[in-house]
């Protein structure tokens, strides 16, 4: 191994949404951490770069509470208290409602905030160097650790080496673990607009055969009431789409929710995004973990994507501080077997979920959407089943690390 500049316990590569947490979460626990990213701050913290918005789970929220991002957070989301879920807009929904003294399902923020507060609180958390404009040029990877060779120069080791690079993240690619993936014939057109009616923190999820129609709730603005959209079409509609004047997009839009918050105005811009599915057979490999979207992408139609990768993120901060207090290094190849069982579990039965619903409500027909509706109707009435699907809505699911119990770990 070649002399070094720099030493942590985990380097991490990719410093977006998951990647932030986690070097939050290990600076928390007592573990240094190096988060490389090629990404210009001034570029990825400017009000246009992102337009999407997320759904933070309750219990990954509270794995934000817990490493103190929670507070900063506070006031700015909206929660959700209920989710509905119909075929088209035919009779039969299923409602998702917590009782009055349970927490909300989740809640929405925007991804520029969620950003621009990790973003923050990563560069001002002890025991996290934050490198952006930087990207790993050479890394080796051997039973004794980690050494890398940075674009500035430099040169750092770490005992473990995590990849939170996204969907097309290179160090899988070349660590040669093997990727299941496919992609959906659709794209999600995202942005958001305001309404006459209040959402009253409902999150609408309408199935057509063409995609899901998701309306999501924003807080209120200085304009009135506001919600997010996530619109899958067929790929081919979605440069026509984007194309539409703001007239034209709000009035589909308004046949979609056949006008139930009222007149649509003021939209944000519009973007759209490829949609398809990747999951890996491992999620470890010598010296090194994958979280996120390096290790499982899938259709947003539950919004789970980004609650996954907290997921990860709670479980190797919790398999890493139990290995410091036995005095193993963080690369230890015990500690990455338990994490890789603890999560492949998980991650695998949310991806196949995710990707049956999405095809069994894309089935086109008179018939499929009867039956669709009548196994709505069907699952409505039976409280124990509903009471499962909100359990996996919070996110409350499996054997949970004590992050997202609301503990330290």
């Amino acid at each position: 191994m070649n002399n070094a500049s720099a030493h942590a316990d985990v380097l991490i590569l990719g410093g977006g949404l998951v990647g932030s947490t986690l070097a939050i979460a290990l600076a928390q626990a007592g573990l240094s951490g190096i988060v490389v990213d090629p990404a210009d701050p001034d570029v990825i913290l400017s009000a246009g770069f992102d337009g999407r918005a997320s759904a933070v789970a309750s219990a990954s929220h509270r794995l934000l509470d817990v490493i103190g991002v929670g507070e900063r957070l506070r006031g700015q989301g909206c929660a959700i208290r209920h989710i509905r879920v119909s075929d088209g807009l035919a009779p039969g929904k299923l409602d998702f409602i917590p009782g009055e003294q349970d927490e909300p399902l989740g809640t929405m923020y925007e991804n520029r905030l969620l950003r621009t507060t990790l973003f923050e609180a990563a560069s001002a958390a002890g025991g996290v160097d934050l490198k952006m404009r930087t990207r790993a040029t050479a890394i080796e990877r051997d039973l004794d650790g980690v050494t890398a060779t940075l674009s500035d120069g430099s040169i750092v080791t770490a005992d473990l080496l995590v990849a939170a690079e996204g969907r097309n993240s290179p160090t899988r690619e070349t660590s040669g673990i093997k990727v299941a993936r496919w992609q959906y014939d659709h794209a999600a057109i995202i942005g958001a607009f305001h309404h006459e009616r209040s959402h009253e923190n409902i999150a609408f999820e309408i199935f057509y055969p063409s995609g899901p129609f998701a309306l999501l709730p924003l807080p209120d603005d200085a304009v009135g009431h506001r919600s997010a959209i996530v619109w899958t079409v067929a790929k081919d509609h979605a440069p026509g789409m984007l194309k539409l004047g703001d007239r034209g997009f709000l009035a589909e839009a308004e046949k979609r929710m056949g006008g139930f918050l009222g007149s649509l105005s003021a939209p944000s811009p519009r973007a759209s995004y490829p949609l398809g599915f990747h999951h890996t057979t491992r999620v470890t490999d010598t010296r090194l973990a994958l979280v996120g979207d390096a290790g499982h992408g899938i259709h947003p139609i539950a919004g789970q994507g980004l609650n996954l990768g907290f997921r990860d993120v709670a479980a190797l901060v919790e398999v890493l501080v139990e290995g410091r207090r036995l005095g193993l290094e963080a690369g230890d190849a015990q500690l990455l077997a338990r994490y890789e069982q603890w999560r492949s579990v998980d991650t695998f039965a949310v991806s196949f979920a995710t990707d049956t619903l999405t095809r069994l409500f894309g089935v086109p027909g008179k018939t499929a959407s009867a039956v669709r509706r009548f196994g709505i109707s069907a699952v409505d009435a039976i409280t124990p089943l509903k009471d499962r699907f909100m359990a996996e809505a919070r996110g409350e699911s499996g054997q949970l690390p004590r992050l997202l119990m609301g503990m330290p770990a």
